[in-house]
């Protein structure tokens, strides 16, 4: 693991195949909890989270047992851990999709577990059904556990930000479906979702500030730390952030390039100064009345 001062970088054209199968093997395990997972408000029973290993989905019920599946970016394996003792354990390497979800589903059936997901690719740009997909077939081991390092050392620094608040809020928690690790606060106060799609319904019918992190895509290519508020409150363009941050009108949010984050004095700091600086001009705009 990197030390302080000492982040690794992660240039998203260095591993952009790399990510783009990453993201679709994360999104099979991701539709799977869906699928079994109680509902939660917004989509807070879907998500992964960052372990000291990798990711996980957490236990999910299944009859009158759990099982978990988590990605190992230490010795690189996808791992089904059942609730009865028994453990599998799939090599991550270099795999079509559609190979990918194949042998998932056949180890989950070997185990009893038949879950029914709908095997489309959600929140990215020409999705290819999963059964289908032999064009993702790229897994470099070496920019997946940098990644995950990554994630571990942002994961952290979210938490040590999200301690304190006392009010209804996420844990920190990584979202396959945009391929990021997000957190929100609540004011309490509903909100209309930008359109009545499935996804917005469910995940923006609340007032909320939500930061996060993510590699960067095709709209800003390169990772980034972001943070939004929802309502956009009027003025929020003009707000100053610190560390220096800027407000990306195509993307409705404040952008940190993870690359000044890394170069800082104290990349934790400078997250940690995000995280509080974008919070304190989001909740004073909107008038929360907690600042």
């Amino acid at each position: 693991m990197s030390s302080e001062g000492g982040w690794p970088a992660l240039p998203l054209d260095a591993w952009r195949e790399t990510c783009d199968t990453l993201h679709l093997y994360a999104q099979i395990v991701g539709k799977i909890r869906l699928a079994l997972a109680p509902a939660e408000p917004e989509w807070a029973h879907v998500t992964l989270y960052v372990t000291s290993r990798g990711l996980t989905t957490t236990p999910m019920p299944y009859g009158d047992r759990t099982f978990e599946i988590g990605f190992d970016f230490v010795e690189h394996a996808l791992v089904i851990s059942l609730s009865d003792g028994r453990r599998l354990s799939l090599p991550l390497r270099p795999l079509p999709v559609c190979t990918f979800y194949e042998q998932l589903m056949e180890a989950l059936k070997g185990f009893g577990i038949e879950p029914k997901i709908w095997p489309m690719p959600v929140e990215i740009a020409d999705p290819i059904r999963f059964t289908d997909d032999s064009v993702h077939a790229s897994y470099d081991p070496i920019f997946a556990h940098r990644f995950w390092q990554i994630l571990v050392l942002i994961d952290s620094a979210f938490k040590e930000h999200r301690a304190p608040f006392r009010r209804r809020h996420t844990p920190v928690q990584f979202f396959w479906g945009t391929f990021d690790l997000a957190y929100a606060r609540f004011s309490g106060r509903p909100a209309t979702p930008p359109d009545q799609s499935v996804i917005m319904r469910n995940a923006m019918d609340a007032q909320e500030i939500c930061a996060g992190f993510w590699p960067g895509d095709q709209r800003f290519p390169e990772p980034a730390l972001w943070c939004y508020a929802f309502p956009k409150p009027p003025g929020i363009e003009q707000a100053r952030i610190e560390p220096a941050a800027s407000w990306n009108g195509a993307l409705g949010e404040f952008i940190l390039r993870y690359e000044d984050v890394r170069k800082a004095r104290s990349p934790r700091q400078a997250v940690l100064d995000f995280l509080t600086s974008t919070y304190r001009e989001c909740a004073t705009l909107a008038k929360w009345d907690d600042v």
